[in-house]
């Protein structure tokens, strides 16, 4: 065995599962030891797990084909394997709750991409390059958990990842009112244009739940710590959301129009885009993007098909910043969401969490 630590998947059959196996292939900090997913899938190869529904374009690994998948309810017999687990579990929000808890009390770190406990005040939701010091939050939880080593924290949805960075590289100039809209591809359901024919050339206008996490989950990232709790911020910034489902297989685009207190002129605020970095650039970390926000000069752009995969899809891509008829500024943004929306956002999150000294192998 190596140095590396070792980690598990819940929900490793999904789409969001399927992507962090990609990642993990080959990790040099993390070691995939571990397939766990519901009873159905529990016993076989994961091969055999996921016949006819493999949903990524890039093949399944080698290294996982022939792995038994464990049932993620076997929460004792998962945990045993591993240092730490990655959560893509597909259950309803208590039941997510109640199974990432489980984990977490057998001394077992949860890095989640749910939803469910991204709202408990001492479960920290983070973007690494913009909130990491709200990690500090685990201390407490811990507490409550009755832990000494386990915790869960969470990555936000992937609609906030084309905005959110803009709205936290001009922090300094104050943003308030700010009126998004969400163009989002169909893998954030999880599907291809395989399972869900009726998407090509159409659009939903409606998506469960999206709304509201893009208008609220920006408050909590933008937050801070206070007697053990995260609080969510309590300012000017209020954000309005619509978020539409469009006929894109990755990549979520954002259309933005904000006011801003403070307005220092386009060219610093593109220089601001530019200069945004935060700890994974600093400590160099395996899935942090070089530059965490491009700026792209031309009218056309960002594009789904050319700048979905910038940084290895874990960059964000900004543009058409301009002045407004009504609001200060607008500009359009583009996040991959299952790489920095989702699994990669995740992985980040834990390469940060091991650096910081929060996750380290069972002893």
């Amino acid at each position: 065995m190596s140095e590396k630590l070792r980690v598990g998947i819940l929900g490793a059959t999904g789409m969001v599962g399927q992507r962090f196996i990609t990642l993990l292939d080959g990790h040099p900090w993390f070691e995939l030891t571990t397939l766990a997913a519901s009873k159905s899938s529990a016993g076989k190869t994961y091969e055999e797990a996921v016949s006819g529904r493999w949903k990524l374009d890039v093949p399944m690994p080698d290294s996982v084909k022939n792995m038994i998948v464990k049932d993620v309810s076997s929460v004792e017999e998962v945990a045993a394997d591993v240092d730490f687990v990655f959560s893509a579990v597909n259950m309803s929000k208590d039941e997510i709750k109640k199974i990432e808890e489980e984990y977490a009390k057998t001394e077992t770190p949860v890095v989640s991409n749910n939803s469910a406990h991204r709202w408990t005040p001492d479960v920290p939701m983070v973007i690494p390059e913009i909130n990491p010091e709200h990690f500090e939050v685990i201390a407490s939880q811990k507490k409550r958990l009755g832990t000494t080593r386990g915790f869960i924290a969470v990555k936000p949805n992937c609609s906030i990842q084309a905005y959110a960075p803009a709205l936290a590289a001009w922090k300094e100039y104050e943003p308030t009112e700010v009126v998004v809209s969400t163009y989002q591809a169909i893998s954030g359901a999880g599907k291809t244009f395989a399972d869900w024919p009726e998407m090509n050339g159409n659009i939903i206008p409606y998506i469960g739940g999206e709304e509201e996490k893009s208008e609220q989950e920006p408050l909590k990232v933008f937050g801070h710590v206070e007697n053990g709790e995260i609080k969510k911020l309590n300012g000017d910034l209020r954000i309005t959301s619509q978020c539409i489902r469009v006929p894109v297989l990755n990549g979520h685009t954002a259309t933005v129009f904000l006011n801003l207190k403070k307005d220092p002129g386009k060219d610093e605020l593109i220089a601001k885009l530019r200069e945004f970095s935060g700890i994974p650039q600093e400590l160099k970390l395996p899935h942090a993007p070089e530059h965490f926000i491009q700026y792209l000069e031309e009218e056309n752009r960002p594009q789904v098909a050319l700048d979905v995969n910038y940084e290895g899809g874990m960059g964000v891509s900004i543009g058409r910043l301009r002045k407004d008829s009504i609001f200060d500024w607008k500009f359009v943004g583009l996040a991959h969401n299952t790489l920095r929306g989702a699994a990669g956002g995740a992985v980040e999150c834990a390469e940060t969490l091991k650096a910081l000294g929060y996750i380290t192998a069972k002893s």
